[in-house]
C-alpha cells in the first residue's frame, strides 16, 4: 500500500476492512485521531495489548514528511500531540483501574500473553526499580499495557508513576514518531519499502522481550541446579 493509498483508500475503489493488527489499515481509516485512541487503548485497556503501538508511531512519522500537498500526509505537530496525549493519558488510566481494582484486576484474565507480561513486567518492577521500569516499559510491547495497572496494584506512589510515566511517554511517542519523519526526509519514494520498514521495526520490537525471556529462563535454571 502507497502512501496516496493510505490517504485515499477508496481511490483504489476496493473496500478493504480495518485490521486492527495493520498500522496502515488503522491510519487509513482514522488518521490523526486514530493515533490517540489506539496508543489510550494499548496503554490503558488490557484488551488493547495487541495493537501496534510502535508501527503504528513509526508509520505515522513517515507519513508527515514531505511536502504539505503529498497525498498521504500529516501534520507532525498534530501527531505528536494525538500521539502523547493517547499514550499518557492511557497509562493514567490504566494505573487508576489497576489501584481501584486492587490484584483480582489481571488474576480474572485467561490470556496467557497477559500473564506472561503481567510476569515480566513485575520483574522489570523489582529489578529497575520504580523510575527506570516505568520508562523502559514503555518501549516492550505487552509489558506497556500490563505494567501500568500493575503499578497500581502494586501501589507504586502516583507522583512517582505520574512522573516516569509522561518521561517514558514522550521519549516513546516522540521518538519513534521523529525517527519516522527523519526516514520518510530522507529517502525518496520511502512509500515503496514501507511494508519491509514496518516489519523490520516489529521485529526489533519484539527483541527486548526475547532477550527478558531468555534470562528468565536462564535465572529458573539456575535456581533449579542450585
Amino acid at each position: 500500500m502507497t502512501l496516496a493509498q493510505l490517504a485515499h483508500p477508496a481511490a483504489s475503489q476496493v473496500h478493504l476492512a480495518v485490521n486492527l493488527l495493520d498500522a496502515q489499515s488503522l491510519l487509513a481509516a482514522f488518521g490523526t485521531v486514530g493515533i490517540a485512541v489506539v496508543l489510550f487503548a494499548e496503554t490503558g485497556l488490557l484488551i488493547g495489548f495487541f495493537l501496534p503501538g510502535d508501527s503504528l508511531l513509526f508509520t505515522a512519522g513517515l507519513l508527515c514528511a514531505g511536502s504539505a500537498g503529498r497525498p498521504g500526509h500529516l501534520s507532525l505537530p498534530w501527531v505528536l500531540l494525538a500521539a502523547a496525549t493517547g499514550a499518557l493519558a492511557g497509562a493514567q488510566t490504566g494505573y487508576l483501574v489497576g489501584r481501584k481494582a486492587g490484584p483480582a484486576f489481571l488474576a480474572r484474565t485467561k490470556s496467557s500473553k497477559l500473564r506472561d507480561g503481567a510476569d515480566r513486567a513485575a520483574a522489570i518492577l523489582n529489578r529497575y526499580g520504580h523510575a527506570k521500569a516505568i520508562v523502559l516499559a514503555r518501549f516492550l510491547p505487552i509489558v506497556r499495557t500490563v505494567l501500568n495497572p500493575l503499578a497500581g496494584v502494586l501501589a507504586v506512589p502516583a507522583r512517582t508513576f505520574a512522573l516516569w510515566q509522561a518521561l517514558g511517554g514522550l521519549l516513546w511517542t516522540v521518538g519513534l514518531v521523529l525517527a519516522g519523519y527523519a526516514l520518510g526526509a530522507s529517502v525518496p519514494n520511502v512509500d515503496r519499502y514501507l511494508l519491509p520498514i514496518i516489519a523490520v521495526i516489529v521485529i526489533i520490537s519484539l527483541v527486548p522481550i526475547g532477550l527478558e525471556v531468555v534470562r528468565s529462563r536462564r535465572a529458573r535454571g539456575a535456581g533449579d541446579h542450585a
